[in-house]
C-alpha cells in the first residue's frame, strides 16, 4: 500500500512533519489529494447570493417590498410635480402678445404725384397713364398703399375734389381704381383743396350713419370714389376742413365702406415742423398721421441740423395715433440712404416718394437693395414691426475730450427676447465707440443690414465698432447662450 493512501489529518500532517528523504520523492503523489466537499466550501473565495438565497432573505421580505413601492412611487410623483410646475411657469409667465395689425400698418406707403410723370414729348404717356404703367413695378415693391398726390384742382372745392383733367381722366382714374389690385390700395391725398361747405344739417356725433337728405356734396363725392374702390382720403393738418367738424362727417361716410381687411382710412399729413394743435379732435378719428423726420426747408441741412432735428422728432411724443414717417426736408445725397433705413426701422409706416428708392444710376441702385432687404426684415421680424422703442445713448471715444457731441444716434427695437439695434452716423467723420457704451446690451449680434451693404457675418458689442462717415447699420442681437 503506497505512503500517501491515507487521507486522515493526523496522517497528513505527521507526513508533512517528518523529514522527506531522497528516496520519498519518487513515491509522492504528483497531485495533492481532493478534499471533501464540505471542507472544501469553507476554504473556497466569496461567491453572490443566487435567485433563492436572496427571495429566502430579508430582501424579499414584505416589509422590504413595501418600502421599494414606495420609493417608486414618490419618484414618479415628484417628477409630475416638476413637471406641472413647468407648465404652470410657461402658462403664468407674462409674454408679449401681438395685436391684430391692419392692412396699413404692414407694408410701406408710396408716395406718388402723377405730375412728375407728365412726358413733354408729344406722343408719350403720362400723368395716370404713366402710373398705370409702373402698377407692376410697384406691386414688386410690396407696398400697401399708393397715396396718389395732386390729381384733383386745388383752392375752394365746396362741391367736392375735381379731377384735373391735363393729368387725369374719369375713365383713366376707374381703369387705375380697377387695376391697382397689382401694387396695393389707393388713397387720394385732398391736401390744400377747400372742402368746406354748408350742410343742410349737421349729423350727431354719436350717428352710426348719415342719411342721404343729411350728407353734404363733399360727403356725397366721397362716397362716390369710395364705392368706386378708393381705399381712404388723405387731408393736410394746415387746411381748411382739418377740424373735429369734417373728420366726424368723414368718418360717418367711411364706416359704411369699412369692413375686415377692406377698412377705409383717414391720414392726416404733418406739413410744419411740428404737428398743427390749434384745432384738437378726437385721435379715434384718424387711423394714421405722417410725420416728417426732417423740416421743410429751402436749403440742404447740415449733418449736424439732421442729427439734432432726428433726435428731437424720436424723443417727441404726439398722441397714440398711429405713426406714418416720411423724410419731408432736404438732407445731403449722402444721408438720403442713411435716412432710409431710418424710416424703415422706425415704429409705424414708411412712406416713400416716389423716386427715393430707384433710379437709372448705380449708386441709386444700391439704394433700391437696400429698400428691399428692409422690407423683407420688417416684414419678418414681429420687433421690428410692432415692438417697443427705446432711445440709446452713445460715447464716442474720437469725442471723449470734446464738448462737442458726436452726431451718433441709435435706437433699440424689441419684442419678447428679440431685439434689434439701429446705429446710424450722421457726420461726415468716421466714429468708434466706446467698447463700454453696450454694457446693458448683449454681447454678440449679427448684422441685417447696411447702408453699404457690406456689413455681414457676426459682430461683437464689447469691442471697437467703427462707424464709417454717414452710415447706418442694423444688428439682430443675440442673448448667451441662444441660438435663436
Amino acid at each position: 500500500m503506497p505512503v500517501n493512501a491515507g487521507y486522515g489529518s493526523i496522517a497528513a500532517a505527521a507526513a508533512a512533519a517528518a523529514p522527506r528523504r531522497p528516496e520519498d520523492a519518487e513515491s509522492a503523489a504528483l497531485l495533492p489529494a481532493e478534499e471533501p466537499s464540505d471542507q472544501r466550501g469553507a476554504s473556497s473565495s466569496w461567491q453572490p447570493l443566487t435567485k433563492e438565497e436572496l427571495q429566502g432573505g430579508s430582501a424579499g421580505s414584505l416589509r422590504w417590498a413595501k418600502v421599494r413601492s414606495r420609493l417608486v412611487l414618490l419618484f414618479w410623483l415628484s417628477w409630475l410635480a416638476m413637471l406641472g410646475a413647468a407648465v404652470a411657469i410657461v402658462v403664468v409667465s407674462p409674454r408679449p402678445v401681438a395685436a391684430p395689425l391692419r392692412w396699413w400698418q404692414t407694408s410701406p406707403f408710396y408716395r406718388l404725384r402723377p405730375a412728375l410723370l407728365v412726358d413733354p414729348q408729344p406722343g408719350r404717356r403720362g400723368g395716370v397713364e404713366a402710373v398705370c404703367e409702373r402698377l407692376s413695378y410697384i406691386k414688386a415693391l410690396g407696398v400697401g398703399a399708393m397715396i396718389l398726390e395732386g390729381l384733383f384742382h386745388t383752392g375752394q372745392a365746396p362741391d367736392g375734389p375735381v379731377l384735373n383733367d391735363s393729368l387725369v381722366t374719369a375713365p383713366q382714374m376707374q381703369h387705375l381704381l380697377k387695376e391697382s389690385g397689382k401694387a396695393g390700395k389707393v388713397v387720394l391725398d385732398l391736401c390744400d383743396l377747400n372742402l368746406t361747405a354748408a350742410r343742410p344739417e349737421a349729423p350727431e356725433v354719436n350717428d352710426t350713419s348719415v342719411s342721404p337728405e343729411k350728407m353734404t356734396t363733399v360727403q356725397y363725392a366721397l362716397k362716390s370714389w369710395l364705392e368706386k374702390g378708393v381705399a381712404g382720403f388723405a387731408i393736410c393738418d394746415t387746411d381748411p376742413a382739418y377740424s373735429e367738424e369734417t373728420l366726424t362727417e368723414w368718418r360717418l361716410v367711411l364706416k359704411e365702406f369699412s369692413e375686415g381687411d377692406h377698412d377705409r382710412i383717414v391720414l392726416v399729413k404733418q406739413t410744419g415742423e411740428f404737428l398743427n394743435s390749434t384745432r384738437s379732435f378726437n385721435g379715434s378719428l384718424v387711423e394714421v398721421m405722417m410725420r416728417s423726420i426732417l423740416p421743410p426747408t429751402h436749403h440742404i441741412l447740415s449733418a449736424e441740423e439732421v442729427a439734432e432735428t432726428v433726435e428731437a422728432r424720436l424723443q417727441a411724443s404726439e398722441g397714440d395715433v398711429w405713426p406714418s414717417w416720411m423724410v419731408g426736408g432736404k438732407p445731403s445725397s449722402g444721408l438720403q440712404k442713411l435716412l432710409l433705413v431710418l424710416i424703415m426701422t422706425l415704429p409705424g409706416t414708411p412712406a416713400l416718394q416716389y423716386g427715393e428708392e430707384i433710379s437709372n444710376t448705380r449708386e441709386k441702385q444700391k439704394r433700391l437693395a437696400l429698400f428691399t432687404s428692409l422690407r423683407l426684415a420688417k416684414a419678418r421680424e414681429e420687433a421690428l414691426l410692432s415692438g417697443s422703442f427705446t432711445m440709446l445713448s452713445f460715447n464716442a471715444s474720437a469725442a471723449a475730450n470734446s464738448t462737442l457731441r458726436p452726431p451718433v444716434l441709435g435706437f433699440l427695437r424689441s419684442w419678447g427676447c428679440s431685439q434689434f439695434l439701429v446705429v446710424l452716423n450722421i457726420g461726415p467723420d468716421p466714429h468708434h465707440l466706446d467698447p463700454h457704451w453696450a454694457r446693458s446690451l448683449p454681447g454678440a449680434g449679427v448684422f441685417v443690414t447696411s447702408t453699404g451693404l457690406d456689413r455681414v457675418g457676426s459682430v461683437s458689442l464689447y469691442a471697437s465698432l467703427t462707424l464709417r462717415p454717414q452710415e447706418a447699420i442694423v444688428i439682430k442681437l443675440i442673448e448667451a447662450k441662444s441660438y435663436s
